[in-house]
């Protein structure tokens, strides 16, 4: 089998001597090149070709950002020529790995690729399609988005990424700024949902983590069924605060009169009359006024 490691070079858990010992145990079951991201999108660009030429499977070595690009350019070949798809952790959070059930820590996450490929093991995961762009986990508009664009700030300021710079970053975010309910969900067939002021949108469950604590605002949300959706008509700190909770919580099963939330959804389209803070699996894409979502079931072939 041809396969192709991306590796991004400032992931924030890896090294290049783990890299090296990742290609080197990737090369017992595989014939496999090496390609290092430069930019930002170069990931995509990277398996886009190796898609085109045949490649049989990439394997995306880097955090969230690193396996939504990836994704993302492997949706762009038709079908027939899609390779398959496997990650091994390298960012702070992970998300999707964690989502597949698979280990966080990269030397165990390639033990568990290396005996996959053994077994001839995989499952079709279906994805989540924001406009044009694909997510694998989540996607949000408003305050959800806001805290990611916060992070990625301090980021660029030399900070970690941390569960606490998220949790400083949400309560900035939340006492500093406003975020008026404005957003409007809009369904096919059903009367639309006024005066929001954050949208989170899940292809799986959970949402994210807060070090090892997984967060639930939708726990049946799965790669096997369209999206899942939490909203909150309004920020109102009592209400705010009880959400939170109810999200921080065992079973995840948040709700009251400020929370709104559909399940199983194939498509729907959120509208703001001002531009919002917009996110796809944790990565900042700007700010929009308007964006369509859609389930897209059966989309990816993973080897975990």
């Amino acid at each position: 089998m041809r396969a192709l490691l991306i590796v991004n070079p400032k992931a924030t858990t890896t090294s290049a001597r783990s890299r090296d010992v990742i290609a080197g145990a990737l090369r017992s079951e595989v014939e496999l090149d090496m390609g290092y991201t430069r930019r930002r999108g170069h990931a995509g660009y990277l398996a886009h070709e190796a898609a085109t030429s045949g490649v049989e499977l990439v394997v995306a070595l880097g955090g969230d950002g690193t396996v939504n690009e990836v994704v993302n350019g492997l949706m762009r070949v038709p079908v027939e020529k899609r390779s398959a798809l496997a990650v091994v952790p390298g960012g702070s959070t992970n998300v999707f790995v964690r989502a597949l059930g698979l280990p966080r820590e990269w030397s165990e996450a390639t033990g568990v690729l290396l005996q996959a490929l053994r077994d001839g093991r995989s499952r079709t995961i279906g994805l989540g399609l924001a406009d044009d762009r694909y997510f694998t986990f989540c996607a949000g508009l408003g305050l959800d988005a806001a805290v990611v664009r916060r992070v990625e700030q301090a980021r660029k300021r030399g900070r970690r990424s941390t569960p606490a710079l998220y949790l400083r970053s949400t309560l900035g975010e939340y006492v500093l700024e406003r975020h008026p309910a404005k957003l409007a969900l809009e369904r096919p067939g059903a009367e639309p949902d006024l005066g929001i002021s954050s949208v989170i949108v899940q292809n799986t469950a959970p949402w994210t983590f807060i070090g090892g604590k997984p967060v639930h605002p939708n726990p049946d949300a799965s790669f096997d069924l369209g999206l899942d959706v939490m909203a909150l008509r309004g920020l109102a700190l009592p209400s705010t605060m009880r959400t939170i909770a109810q999200l921080l919580s065992a079973d995840g099963e948040p709700d009251g009169r400020q929370v709104l939330r559909h399940h199983d959804l194939a498509e729907f389209t959120v509208t703001s009359p001002t531009p919002q803070a917009f996110q796809v699996d944790g990565d900042y894409l700007g700010e929009r006024e308007k964006v369509r979502f859609a389930a897209v079931p059966h989309a990816l072939r993973v080897v975990c």
